[in-house]
């Protein structure tokens, strides 16, 4: 593939179709496509990140744990260094779902300097999703279980980005403030 903006636009269009009969968990069932969208963003126009690998990635990072696309498809498309990088951040989905937050959290520390980005702006775009608009069925309660989790696996993420984590500690410092009634959010980390 030719110049970075067209390598950048074939990992969205490749996210976009493999995402597309998904939504995000919120009363307007927003396309999940706009979750990967926003977490390159956030890289792009909060880290200054301009690795296109790394942005690729950010655009990749869900579709081997929440589609049917394997790390050899990748691989055979986007090359080893993006596939590296979307491996390092999914999550083993044959385990269970506090085995999968803990390992989060143990393995934070030792991810590479860009996984460990790419890890930091997805836990601030989730965390700021659901500050706009909790899930449907999570009341307070599950809200800050989720932000305490969230603010583990930050704190082993520390020393990445000065930028993101400031923006995380804006986020995570006064604590959620739930949205009236349900919504929400439908990242990996949410289920």
């Amino acid at each position: 593939m030719g110049s970075d903006a067209a390598r950048l636009l074939d990992a969205a269009d490749f996210a976009a179709q493999k995402h597309r009969e998904q939504r995000r968990k919120d009363p307007e069932g927003t396309p999940f496509i706009n979750h990967p969208l926003a977490v390159a963003r956030i890289l792009a126009c909060e880290a200054g990140v301009t690795d296109i690998e790394l942005l690729q990635a950010a655009l990749l990072h869900d579709t081997v744990e929440d589609t049917d696309t394997t790390f050899s498809e990748l691989e055979a498309r986007f090359g080893g260094a993006v596939t590296g990088l979307v491996r390092e951040v999914t999550d083993d989905k044959e385990l269970p779902r506090a085995e999968r937050k803990r390992l989060q959290v143990e393995r934070a520390p030792d991810r590479s300097p860009r996984a460990r980005l790419l890890m930091l702006a997805d836990k601030l775009h989730n965390l700021r999703d659901i500050t706009r608009c909790p899930p449907a069925g999570w009341g307070p309660e599950r809200v800050q279980e989720y932000f305490r989790w969230a603010a583990q696996v930050v704190s082993g993420l520390r020393g990445t980005s000065p930028a993101l984590e400031a923006a995380l500690e804006a986020v995570l410092e006064p604590g959620p403030e739930p949205g009236p009634g349900s919504g929400g959010h439908a990242g990996r980390d949410s289920q």
